[in-house]
């Protein structure tokens, strides 16, 4: 029996960097005398801009009374005259709450018996949600690897991540990968109900996971086995209800709070419609005077997806041979991170499982996620402000077109190896699709022409220009 194998390895190699991740983040969890006899956080000299170890886990703890054990979505508190409810989706803010509740009860062991070390509440309810979300990591690391098949070790990217280490407990995004990764699995496993479960459990935690069902409805529909994506579909949505559905009802107001502050956040940072008001100073992207929200900027921001997904699914119904599910989830991911008005610098981990399966080249993902590690530590420079020991907005700026450049280039590798599948690297080493499942290796039953064979075809109906010149020995008609 092999003691090191590859998953193995890649899980070892994964929690090496999820410790990284969580001493990167440990600064801001550091305490200090209160002038009391007790300790206090110690958030002075702007610790969490300089360092840049925020997380929205430390503020959170309190502001959303995390730390009074106050159910959530029943609970409101008051922001700037305004009342607030929980803003999370269902299943992560009860997965917040959760671990606040084993927090506590932590402490009170450890105050209790003397055995353990007593941290700071904020510091306990942080390295415990760490170890959890560090756990469900472990579990999209190993389904990737599954899925992987021959090329095993393509994991390793998602192992050995920069972008792992600035922003595995930024929020809690790892919780959706989970499941993300989990439902990919399934599907590649011949299984679309327990798919579809996973994304429904999944987009209960984030949005995101809900795109995978664009693709896999183009695909599907491309090998004829709408079946399949009906029953993922059906599955998806039964699960996402029986989470949401008792919220809805119960408390309304506070299930809501998360579609109502969506829907009114402005355009924000590491967004293009936010770099480009910086630089060129336009307010088109403004709410409008005496509205809550940036009608505007949302109908745009949504508009430019819609595109992007019609494009996509054009294409993968046009290629020479059927795309891959994973290329096209990383497809459709990407066109959101790029189009949408919000773009968390944390939302960049939702393209690093995609991108193992999608586009497994070293150099080029590498850079990427350097890139998005520049892109945080710039962003919160900025936050500390030039008179802070910070710096200017435009660092971060030139930072984040530079990472929506590397984006763009992993795109652009994608539909590449989509045009020339005998260059992609998992057909090259002999499967049709890993992640593909029940259309694996099925032929096609629907397809589209593409543009160029589109454009071809009308240049060959167009008829034969008429010559109308006199010939020798002809008049010419006057009037």
């Amino acid at each position: 029996m092999t003691l090191f194998t590859p998953l193995r390895v890649c899980l070892i190699m994964a929690i090496a960097v999820l410790i990284c991740g969580w001493l990167f983040k440990a600064a801001c969890i550091q305490q200090k005398p209160d002038g009391n006899g007790g300790v206090t956080l110690d958030q002075g000299g702007q610790r969490p801009w300089i360092t840049a170890c925020y997380t929205d886990a430390v503020p959170l703890y309190g502001s959303h009374k995390l730390n009074t054990g106050d159910l959530p979505y029943a609970t409101s508190w008051e922001d700037n005259g305004q009342v607030r409810y929980m803003e999370y989706p269902v299943v992560t803010g009860f997965w917040m709450w959760a671990v606040a509740g084993i927090g506590r009860g932590y402490d009170s062991f450890a105050q209790a018996t003397g055995v353990l070390p007593v941290p700071l509440n904020v510091a306990s309810y942080f390295t415990i949600g760490a170890i959890l979300l560090g756990f469900v990591y472990l579990v999209a690391v190993a389904c990737t690897a599954r899925m992987a098949r021959r090329r095993v070790w393509d994991t390793a990217i998602m192992c050995l991540s920069p972008l792992l280490v600035v922003h595995a407990f930024t929020n809690w995004d790892l919780l959706s990968i989970g499941f993300t990764a989990g439902a990919m699995l399934a599907w590649a496993r011949g299984k679309p109900v327990l798919a579809g479960a996973l994304i429904g459990l999944g987009t209960a935690a984030k949005l995101y996971p809900a795109l995978l069902l664009g693709p896999l409805l183009v695909l599907c529909l491309r090998s004829g086995r709408m079946p399949e994506w009906a029953r993922a579909a059906g599955a998806a949505a039964i699960a996402w209800l029986v989470v949401n559905l008792p919220i809805m009802l119960l408390y309304p107001q506070g299930w809501y709070e998360f579609i109502r502050l969506n829907s009114e956040r402005p355009a924000e940072y590491d967004s293009w419609y936010f770099i480009t008001t910086t630089l060129t100073g336009t307010t088109l992207w403004d709410k409008a005077p005496g509205t809550d929200s940036p009608s505007f900027l949302n109908a745009v921001s949504l508009v430019l997806f819609l595109v992007a997904c019609a494009a996509i699914g054009w294409f993968a119904l046009s290629a020479r041979r059927r795309p891959r599910f994973a290329q096209l989830a990383f497809l459709v991911v990407a066109a959101f991170l790029l189009t949408n008005k919000v773009w968390s610098p944390q939302y960049s981990l939702w393209l690093l499982p995609l991108a193992v399966l999608a586009v497994p080249r070293w150099r080029p993902l590498l850079f990427w996620q350097a890139s998005e590690a520049i892109v945080w530590v710039l962003l919160m420079l900025s936050f500390a402000g030039v008179s802070n020991k910070g710096l200017s907005i435009y660092p971060f700026i030139g930072a984040a077109l530079v990472r929506d450049a590397l984006v763009i280039t992993l795109v652009v590798l994608v539909v590449r190896d989509v045009l020339r599948p005998e260059r992609d690297p998992i057909r090259m080493a002999g499967d049709d699709d890993p992640t593909g499942g029940p259309i694996e290796n099925t032929p096609d039953r629907f397809t589209l022409p593409s543009l160029p064979a589109l454009w071809a075809r009308r240049r060959t109906a167009a008829p034969e220009p008429v010559d109308t010149a006199p010939g020798p020995g002809e008049s010419v008609p006057t009037s």
